[in-house]
């Protein structure tokens, strides 16, 4: 069989998850396996027939499953949501004695699916896949891909679309909203055994503390800091950054209405949901706080008698924890070796530059490391309509002496620029295939000079430009 599961998720209580068998289709079909991931994490890539993967034959070993959570939505409260179009089916431990979950993404309704169909579109299927193996290579974190199949069913969205299912792999599918569900029903006694189970999968360093759970809500806080950093510094807005879809781990989930930015400007938002701008570029970091101010709050039962104090203590790690992970990043983006106070008051007024220029935000900083050495900089400044506006910044930044190959490494020639997806998946709802496995291998190497595939590297044209962008639930 292709998968050697250890399900430990599975030894919780029932109340934890719902026993539940994907929806058989009507006639899968493989798109895709990463048989790179496959042998990463312990997989046999050539045992994953199109049967298994889309959920019509249970692997051996396997213990399906809908995990139940809760969460605030854009702000309000939702007090159950769960999987209600992924079933969980087992977890395996790879070579390098990681444990992960293997889940499939649109299998079918579940007991949390409440009006859904339980289903994905192959468009959607395919942005999550591009996006989380391009973050991966970019060397975020980050839930990842093994393969995607077709259903032969049609999808009813906007109109009816082809039908596709996911393999997810991630860590774990633990989110900030498993805890809430717990805590919103005073259930004291399964919120003190998830927290066990999260401190030995993921914060084993935790167990030796004083508060333990302490512990592990101060290192749950400092990842999700540094992740939110990471993901401003390429430019990376996730769009729909609900505590359910904030994993405990410090992984990147639940790809929906996210995009990479082409042109800057802080106050950018692609998702089509988000029509308050609550999850912005900018604002990402105030809305990771208040997320982890709610994983605070859910764990406040188990973090002893000081509790509240406890609680805010953990939340002040969060600032200084995202600002020293945002600063140092463009340290490198700058070829700057060191986070000073200078640095900072000089990436503050490249910021506002940038906005004020209308620049392309990934070919900025590429134009940028191109020019540095040979003392010209032709390339950043025709990205300005008046050059001046950048000039002043240019020479206050050379005092700096930047070094390249620090810049070339922190700067991407190549993101998963939103209308390039857009072809991808238009293509691939008419059976072509060839533009996603092209896009795929150039995003496998995303600060690789590549030739041949320079027009890939382009901002969009004004009639490309991607203004919105959709779950797909």
């Amino acid at each position: 069989m292709p998968f050697t599961f250890d399900n430990s998720y599975t030894r919780l209580p029932q109340r934890f998850y719902s026993n539940q068998l994907p929806t058989p289709v009507v006639s899968p079909s493989v798109i895709k396996i990463n048989h790179r991931l496959a042998t990463q994490i312990g997989v046999n890539a050539d045992r994953l027939s199109a049967e298994i993967l889309a959920g019509n034959m249970i692997p051996e070993g396997a213990a399906p499953i809908a995990t139940a959570y809760a969460g605030h939505q854009f702000g309000g409260w939702n007090p159950q949501l769960g999987d209600g179009r992924a079933i969980l089916l087992g977890e395996v431990v790879g070579p390098d004695g990681v444990r992960r979950d293997i889940q499939l993404k649109g299998s079918g309704q579940t007991m949390f699916s409440r009006n859904g169909d339980g289903r994905a579109t192959l468009g959607a299927v395919m942005r999550e896949y591009l996006v989380s193996e391009a973050m991966a290579a970019l060397g975020l974190p980050t839930t990842r891909a093994l393969a995607v199949v077709t259903t032969g069913e049609q999808i009813m969205r906007d109109g009816y679309e082809p039908g596709a299912i996911l393999t997810r792999v991630a860590q774990s599918h633990i989110r900030v909203g498993t805890f809430q569900y717990y805590y919103a029903r005073k259930d004291y006694e399964a919120l003190q055994l998830l927290a066990d189970h999260v401190i030995a999968r993921h914060y084993p360093k935790a167990a030796e503390a004083d508060n333990p759970v302490r512990a592990m809500l101060d290192a749950t806080i400092v990842r999700q800091a540094e992740l939110v950093a990471r993901w401003m510094l390429v430019g990376f807005i996730h769009g729909v950054m609900n505590t359910d879809n904030s994993a405990i781990s410090g992984e990147t989930i639940d790809y929906g209405p996210c995009a990479f930015m082409d042109t800057f400007h802080p106050e950018t938002v692609f998702s089509s949901i988000d029509r308050q701008g609550r999850y912005a570029w900018n604002n990402q970091p105030e809305m990771a706080h208040w997320n982890m101010a709610q994983l605070a709050q859910a764990l406040t039962p188990l973090l002893g008698e000081n509790a509240d104090t406890e609680a805010q203590e953990a939340l002040g790690l969060f600032a200084p924890a995202f600002a020293k992970a945002f600063y140092r990043g463009f340290a490198a983006k700058l070829g700057v070796g060191e986070d000073t106070a200078d640095l900072r008051e000089l990436v503050t007024e490249l910021m506002g530059v940038m906005a004020q220029g209308k620049v392309d935000f990934t070919l900025f900083f590429r134009h940028l490391t191109a020019g540095v050495g040979t003392g010209t900089f032709t390339n950043v400044k025709a990205m300005f309509t008046n050059p001046k506006q950048i000039n002043a910044w240019l020479e206050r930044w050379d005092a700096f002496s930047a070094d390249a190959a620090l810049m070339q490494n922190a700067n991407p020639v190549f993101i998963p620029r939103n209308h390039r997806i857009e072809e991808v998946i238009k293509a691939a709802n008419h059976g072509d295939l060839e533009p996603f496995e092209r896009l795929h291998a150039i995003l496998t190497l995303p600060y690789n000079e590549q030739p041949e595939n320079a027009a890939y590297e382009n901002a969009p044209m004004p009639e490309e430009v991607v203004q919105a962008t959709f779950c797909g639930t």
